[in-house]
């Protein structure tokens, strides 16, 4: 759910900003990507999670901060303009 949360947010940060044609592609892959990811990502854990019970926070961390990246790429310097522009 909070995949979604965040495409949700990012769609109406690409509205907002009336990104480009090629933007909004590179976002769907991005969102594509990032899914198919999470997907293989549960799949590991599940694994992971009948062989040993222990969880560790940095994963969660390395997770976030990846789903995040292309994002931050494409609406970083957007946002710094509306803030320091």
């Amino acid at each position: 759910w909070i995949e979604l949360a965040a495409l949700a947010l990012i769609f109406v940060a690409g509205w907002w900003f009336a990104i480009r044609a090629i933007e909004w592609a590179l976002l769907g892959l991005t969102v594509f990507i990032v899914l198919a990811l999470e997907a293989v990502n549960t799949a590991v854990e599940a694994t992971i999670d009948l062989v040993s019970p222990h969880y560790h926070p940095l994963a969660k961390i390395a997770k976030d901060t990846a789903a995040g990246a292309m994002a931050a790429a494409i609406f970083g310097p957007r946002f710094w303009a509306l803030l320091f522009g």
